[in-house]
């Protein structure tokens, strides 16, 4: 049997789990996704990413789920398939429609909610280089977490086919914006610091708890000025990854800072 997952309202074997071909997040990537930490069988942040689906439902114009019927899925689907550490991905598409881009006037969202297994290891540092793909921080699209996600998928691949782990992506205001599936952080001057949203970072649940608590603040990072920077790290929900270096220009570690934002960030 395979690992249940959480569609529409029921706990199906995966193998039994189907979505219509004219499913709109298939056919147009029309819908928004959230991937939650689990920890010690629990979602500690759950609330943080209920309302940032809400926000993107809201900017999509896409009838939000209710947050009580998927805390409860969370909590059903976790004991299902007793997930001690790992990860649920939270799936939202305007659902069926008819061909061509105009939605129904009424729609019926579709809901997948999956878990994954992940040891609880600490990343290796990782190598970095500038991509050639651009996020528009003054469009409200820059906001949602879409599905389209082409943008970073050909900026990690052409990373990799490069001999790197990963790009960092620049704003349209030519300033960096993150990196293909995290936030950045960077240290310039003894301050931590975190490119702001107008320049294209999606706004992350880790990025906002770390600006929350003090740890860094907002700033903007030009390509010119990246050999100025003492040390640099990517943040997401599930994971935070120190880099050794950015196209060939070593980073020190810091093994004491990174123990502080880990402990803050994944002790809960």
């Amino acid at each position: 049997m395979s690992t249940p997952v959480w569609l529409n309202g029921r706990l199906l074997d995966a193998t039994d789990a189907h979505l219509a071909p004219n499913d709109r997040g298939f056919l147009l990537s029309d819908g928004l996704f959230e991937t939650i930490r689990v920890a010690n069988g629990q979602a500690p942040h759950l609330a943080r990413h209920l309302a940032r689906l809400e926000e993107g439902c809201t900017i999509l114009r896409l009838p939000t789920p209710d947050p009580t019927l998927l805390t409860q899925a969370v909590s059903d689907l976790l004991h299902a398939t007793g997930l001690s550490d790992g990860s649920l991905r939270l799936t939202v598409t305007r659902g069926t429609g008819p061909r061509g881009l105009v939605p129904p006037v009424t729609p019926q969202p579709t809901v997948l909610i999956q878990a994954t297994a992940s040891a609880l290891a600490v990343p290796a540092p990782v190598r970095l280089g500038l991509g050639r793909y651009r996020r528009d921080g003054g469009s409200p699209l820059a906001r949602v977490k879409s599905l389209a996600c082409l943008s970073s998928i050909m900026s990690r691949m052409e990373a990799v086919a490069a001999g790197l782990d990963d790009a960092l992506l620049l704003g349209m205001t030519g300033a960096v914006a993150e990196a293909s599936a995290a936030n950045v952080l960077f240290l310039q001057e003894g301050r931590l610091q975190t490119p702001p949203i107008h320049d294209g970072a999606l706004p992350g649940t880790s990025r906002a708890r770390l600006l929350e608590g003090g740890f860094c603040t907002e700033g903007r990072l030009l390509p010119q000025d990246l050999k100025t920077v003492t040390g640099v790290w990517l943040v997401n929900a599930l994971s935070l990854t120190a880099v050794s270096d950015i196209d060939n220009y070593e980073l020190p570690l810091h093994p004491e800072r990174d123990r502080q934002l880990r402990e803050f960030l994944f002790s809960v």
